[in-house]
């Protein structure tokens, strides 16, 4: 850190009181603003008298400015409008009743967000005064605004200490997130601040809290990111991004200004001056610009020594996160580059014209569909943004180059879109937390403390295990828990290679857990975990299969390749790859099957059923031991005959998005998958737009299984009859698919008397579904016979008792003819001569 003693001269620019500074964003020209009634315009690079403009309102509160006008609010309630051309008053911009204290220009310059004293925010349309937006759930009132850079949200700090960020994509502005107890308490006249300012990239913003730091929030999860802390030794007064996100600067009643790298929070120059109040980065050049609350103006021009000037040039730079979502797409799956791009060609989004750009000259790229085959699954705000108003936004994430890249060609050679690797049960850092595991079982979570993680297991059954917490130096970031023990794997570091570690829950002897290195060179993409092996899936596409107690039993190259996951049951493992290309231009996803202690593959390279461009959430055993997979669609669906080589086939189980909780618009949320057991799927129901659990501790739900048959229309419950029949017909598809599953079991294993004793229950029970569902179509009338013998023909039962009954209930209704026709399969079944 360097202490620079050279001071520049100020300028006397406004009286004593507050003053407020903005750049143009050229960069242009710089406007001030004060307790008098005149505003100043400076020109950048010349040491000339400002332009005065004169006759403007007293008590200026706040000044923004785009290229063509600048807006001013003052303490009487107006908010003027004046021309950069003209240099003159143009119009009025709205009227309150209560002192201004904040205006904002929106990125493009379109709109004007106004606060004051009232409990509600203006966005004004500059060029049609009369649309305006309106935020009125406020409980305080507001001090601050500040633009979200692509224009499509507005952060408040309000004077109760909440930050609110509203979405104005629409007409009626939503709340985004709520931030409680993030600033300090302060009075709208306060000099000191809470603004809350937007990082360049978009994807967090950062306040300065009660304990003079300032802390960077995620705006994807609202997760408190990284800190600079340890500064200042007063209430800070002011704080701005650099043009590219790299430095903040900030400065107190301490007298200091510090200007902080972002990426290591370190102070990296420091200045002293008394009584700053605002100040701003010139856009474009190494120029930093504040006033002081005695009136006065410092433009300092080579602000920063040559050293640190060097990271004012670089290109747009990361908010500084603890886990950067972006390296990140689900769970713990990490970006791959294709082209040495950050993503592939295909799924970047046009980029932004300027006006003068190749886009702008030629007009559309011809092909330019986008694709939307990426999904901003974690809510991390790298996806391009297209607000309410067509104001196409800055694609933020693709503009990230390390320092010394070279502008690379815009025609590459076309790549396919792989599914990327993802370890089931994990979610993706938010904050310095993150689950590693969540199951039936219980839940595995890690905490980031900088130089090492903690990681805790805890059990739902506490009688039966005890919850256990450790140090964690090797940063595990995959686990796997069951009754047996706890897996982990961790990636490699520096020169130590990547390991996996297992610890039993219980042993006979006194070593338990033991650890194992991979090879150099060789990445975890998947774990899993089974009553019998340990199996490891490697960004080598080797499959390394494990003992539980560390022997190894096989390794072998996975044939669909890049791994994507694995799973396990007892003697089974299921891999999952990469396979060919399809229509969608997306790799399709292969999975085999194999019973490791029988040296068999029961599925080789069969293809996993998922629509076009969907992607795998979660893949899992069920408790009976079937494979089962749950899609981005919310369709949970289960394995058929997947012991019979060549006869498997994807069966859905559940369509998430046509239960009855979610008709008619009432709720808006998702499913996290935890498991399927008791023919139930259980899983974690997510709200706000959330895409992952967090913390505390979420709740367990579990719904019904409900195959989706038919456009079946809802139960009427003032005629329930109408709907008896779909939910008859539904039930007997689930109950066949749940015997079928049942019966590949028993016929595979060693079945013990009460896996045998249900199967026969269950097949009395489809039988009994279709007793009620010739009950059904007896009573709709004669012109139903026909469907109603089909009915009568599923039935398995080989004794005659329910096909008499079958025979009663069509005479019951009176259908003779059915019921002739009904006697007469009964005879031949008893006589074995029914036709196959």
């Amino acid at each position: 850190m360097t202490t620079v003693t050279q001071r520049v001269r100020g300028r006397p620019a406004h009286p004593s009181g507050p003053t407020f500074l903005t750049y143009t964003p050229d960069g242009t020209r710089l406007i001030t603003a004060g307790s008098n009634n005149v505003i100043r315009v400076y020109t950048t690079g010349s040491d000339g008298e400002p332009i005065n403009i004169d006759d403007c309102q007293e008590n200026n509160t706040a000044v923004a400015a785009s290229n063509e006008i600048f807006i001013t609010g003052s303490e009487d309630g107006s908010v003027t409008v004046y021309s950069l051309e003209t240099y003159h008053y143009e119009s009025l911009l709205t009227r309150c009743t209560l002192p201004i204290r904040d205006v904002a220009l929106s990125p493009d310059g379109m709109w004007a967000a106004v606060a004051s004293d009232e409990l509600e925010i203006k966005i004004i349309n500059v060029r049609d005064m009369e649309t305006v937006l309106r935020i009125r759930d406020l409980t305080k009132p507001p001090k601050h605004l500040s633009f979200h850079p692509s224009g499509s949200y507005l952060a408040i700090s309000c004077t109760d200490g909440i930050v609110y960020v509203y979405s104005i994509t629409t007409a009626d502005p939503t709340l985004s997130r709520k931030f409680d107890g993030l600033i300090r308490r302060l009075e709208p006249e306060d000099e000191k601040s809470s603004r809350a300012i937007w990082h360049p990239d978009g994807r967090a913003f950062a306040v300065p809290t009660p304990t003079r730091d300032v802390q960077v929030m995620s705006r994807g999860d609202g997760e408190k990111q990284r800190t600079f802390s340890g500064g200042h030794m007063g209430d800070i007064t002011a704080l701005a991004w650099s043009p590219n996100g790299a430095l903040l600067a900030t400065s107190a009643s301490d007298r200091k200004i510090l200007i902080w790298e972002a990426s290591t929070q370190k102070i990296v120059a420091r200045y002293d001056y008394t009584g700053v109040i605002n100040f701003m980065w010139h856009p474009r050049e190494n120029i930093f610009s504040f006033v002081t609350s005695e009136g006065e103006l410092f433009i300092y021009p080579n602000f920063l020594s040559a050293e640190n000037a060097q990271l004012l040039q670089k290109p747009l730079q990361p908010a500084p996160f603890i886990h950067d979502p972006l390296s990140e797409t689900s769970g713990n799956a990490r970006k791959t580059l294709t082209n040495g791009l950050k993503r592939p060609l295909e799924d970047r989004a046009r980029r932004d014209g300027s006006p003068a750009s190749l886009d702008d000259i030629l007009g559309p790229e011809s092909g330019g569909e986008e694709d939307d085959f990426v999904e901003d699954d974690d809510g991390a705000g790298y996806l391009d943004e297209v607000n309410g108003y067509g104001k196409r936004t800055y694609d933020y994430a693709n503009g990230f180059e390390g320092p010394g890249t070279k502008r690379r060609a815009t025609h590459l050679p076309w790549q396919p879109r792989c599914h990327q690797s993802f370890q089931p049960g994990s979610t993706p850092w938010r904050g310095n937390r993150r689950y590693l595991c969540l199951n039936l079982i219980g839940f595995v979570w890690t905490v980031d403390q900088d130089t090492h993680n903690t990681v805790t297991v805890e059990f739902y059954d506490r009688e039966y295990h005890r919850d256990f917490h450790f140090t964690d130096p090797y940063l595990y970031d995959k686990a796997c828990l069951n009754e047996h023990g706890t897996l982990f794997s961790c990636p490699p570091m520096g020169e130590n290679p990547a390991m996996v570690f297992y610890r039993p829950h219980e042993t006979w002897t006194s070593r338990a857990d033991w650890r194992t290195q991979l090879p150099t060179g060789e990445d975890v993409t998947a774990i899993s975990l089974s009553d019998s092996y340990i199996v490891v899936t490697t960004t080598t596409n080797y499959v390394r299969i494990f003992t539980l107690f560390g022997l190894p039993v096989k390794v072998y190259r996975q044939k669909s390749s890049p791994t994507v996951t694995c799973a396990s049951w007892h003697d089974y493992v299921l891999t999952m790859g990469n396979g060919p290309v399809a229509g969608d231009g997306c790799t399709s996803l292969l999975y085999t099957i194999e019973n490791v202690k029988r040296d068999e593959v029961c599925q080789s390279e069969d293809a996993i059923a998922l629509p076009s461009k969907a992607q795998i959430k979660s893949v899992i055993f069920s408790d009976q031991g079937d494979p089962c997979i749950y899609d981005s669609t919310g369709v949970l669906l289960i394995l058929q005959h997947w012991r019979t080589p060549g006869q498997a086939r994807w069966v859905p189980l559940l369509d998430t998005k046509s239960l009855e909780r979610l008709a008619g618009g009432r709720k808006e949320e998702t499913y996290w998958p935890v498991a399927v057991a008791q023919d139930k799927f259980h899983c974690i129901i997510l709200k706000g737009g959330d895409q992952y659990p967090y913390f505390p501790k979420p709740l367990l739900s579990e719904f019904e299984f409900k195959i989706p048959c038919t456009t079946a229309a809802t139960e009427d419950p003032s005629n329930p009859v109408t709907s008896e029949g779909p939910r008859l017909e539904e039930s007997f598809v689930r109950s066949s698919l749940m015997l079928s599953l049942l019966e590949d079991l028993v016929s595979a294993t060693n079945a013990n008397h009460s896996q045998k004793t249900e199967l026969s229950k269950r097949a009395v029970d489809v039988d009994k579904l279709l007793l009620q569902l010739l009950n059904v179509e007896c009573r709709e009338g004669e012109e139903r016979g026909m469907k109603a013998l089909e009915v009568v023909g599923l039935m398995r039962d080989r004794s005659g008792k329910l096909l008499e009954a079958a025979g009663k209930v069509a005479g019951r209704y009176g259908r003779t003819v059915l019921q002739d026709k009904i006697n007469e399969l009964a005879e031949q079944r008893l006589m074995g001569m029914e036709e196959d």
